[in-house]
């Protein structure tokens, strides 16, 4: 049989019962659309959580107080919220480490924030100029806090583009108006570009103030501070910056080891690989889901070979009286299976593109389609249909071509 023959026959015989045909291909386009669509969502979520990280700042180290060690499963005790790391801690840093760009002590809390009438919740951050060199902070309208005012603990503020459009509106032009944080009176001079994202860490609903006013105005306290960021000089030093800090703050708490230290040295770096293990496993788990519906599909092209294979018994048994091999029937029920399933992929592939692209579009969720999964899913759909069309096609190759020109 030329290849020819071989595919006018399986167009003959897919167009024979559309009906049946189309139902059947129904489950292939559903299980690779599904797999394609939950793959470019798991992959949109980890592109977006590494974005969001590295969008808060360049080669950047945190350190945070409160212990590293955990109980059971529990989460790290005092973290972020322990008083251990205090200004001359700091200080020593910014003295006896090398290889840093620049360093940004914090103080992070959340208050009530009022003006004109109107009131939000959100991050109120006390800092120091070096915060935006830190943290990729760019100025829209006005200007950061500077030395002089860090200095004179001056109530300015600088807001962020959530927080200007919650306060005054979008249109308004918030520089020079006055807010009040925690019922104390703070003057806006600046408002930050928007960098983009949402809850707690949406990084344009957020106020700078110095972090003196943070310390005298907020805390009543000016000995610590609630996180220090420091960007390294370059990539490649991160971790011997990461390692030196960890050191020099051992010796300075009369700590032995990191095991029982009463703070924790976070690198961006791990931050980014940690993020991207879970959202992986993530993706993996949705494709899992979504695979299942591949093998349901799988199953009914199955079913409806071996069906067909009944339905054909008498033809099955007339070309093998004339002359076809078993080799010959064996190849045309298993292209008959291979091409439906690789219309079905085919089909299953540009309605998950579509969907994931519309998602995206309607900004509902955030996808990503790569060239691998949509290989993948391809590659997939033509596996099973060998594996399920296999069997239907061994059957009709091993018929006995007198049983099947008998049969009713």
């Amino acid at each position: 049989m030329t290849t020819r023959d071989l595919l006018h026959e399986t167009f003959s015989a897919l167009t024979a019962n559309k009906v049946r045909t189309a139902l059947t291909m129904l489950g292939i386009v559903i299980g690779i659309s599904s797999v394609i669509i939950m793959v470019s969502i798991g992959q949109g979520a980890q592109s977006q959580i590494q974005s969001s990280i590295q969008s808060i700042g360049s080669n950047l180290l945190i350190v945070s107080p409160g212990a590293t060690r955990s109980f059971g499963y529990g989460a790290s005790s005092g973290r972020g919220a322990a008083k251990t790391l205090t200004m001359k801690d700091i200080d020593a840093i910014s003295s006896q480490i090398g290889n840093i760009g620049a360093i940004s002590p914090e103080i992070t809390g959340r208050y009530q924030i009022a003006a004109k009438g109107t009131n939000t919740n959100t991050s109120v951050i006390g800092s120091k100029p070096a915060y935006i060199t830190v943290h990729n902070i760019t100025i829209q309208d006005g200007q950061f806090i500077s030395d002089s005012q860090v200095t004179s603990r001056s109530k300015v503020a600088v807001i962020g583009p959530t927080t200007r459009d919650d306060l005054f509106g979008a249109e308004a032009n918030a520089t020079g108006q006055s807010i009040r944080i925690n019922g104390m009176e703070f003057k806006v001079i600046g408002i930050t570009k928007s960098k983009g994202g949402s809850g707690f860490n949406n990084q344009d609903d957020v106020v700078y103030i110095p972090i003196t006013a943070s310390q005298l105005f907020l805390l009543g306290d000016s000995t610590y501070v609630t996180s220090l960021s420091i960007s390294a000089s370059d990539s490649s030093v991160m971790t011997q910056v990461q390692n030196d800090i960890t050191n020099l703050l051992l010796e300075r708490h009369n700590k032995t080891s990191t095991t029982d230290a009463d703070f924790n040295v976070m690198n961006q770096a791990d931050i980014v690989s940690a993020a991207s293990s879970v959202t992986s496993t993530f993706t993996i788990l949705l494709a899992a889901v979504a695979g299942i519906s591949l093998v349901v599909g799988g199953i009914g092209i199955m079913n409806m070979m071996l069906t067909t294979v009944t339905e054909r018994t008498r033809e099955i048994g007339l070309r093998k009286a004339i002359g076809a091999k078993a080799h010959d029937i064996n190849i045309q029920f298993l292209t008959e299976a291979v091409t439906l399933t690789l219309i079905g992929g085919i089909i299953g592939i540009l309605i998950g593109w579509g969907v994931a692209f519309v998602v995206t579009y309607l900004n509902l969720l955030q996808t990503s389609i790569s060239l691998y999964s949509v290989i993948l899913a391809f590659g997939v759909s033509a596996i099973i249909g060998i594996i399920f069309g296999y069997y239907p096609a061994r059957r009709a190759s091993k018929l006995n071509p007198i049983e099947a020109l008998r049969y009713e």
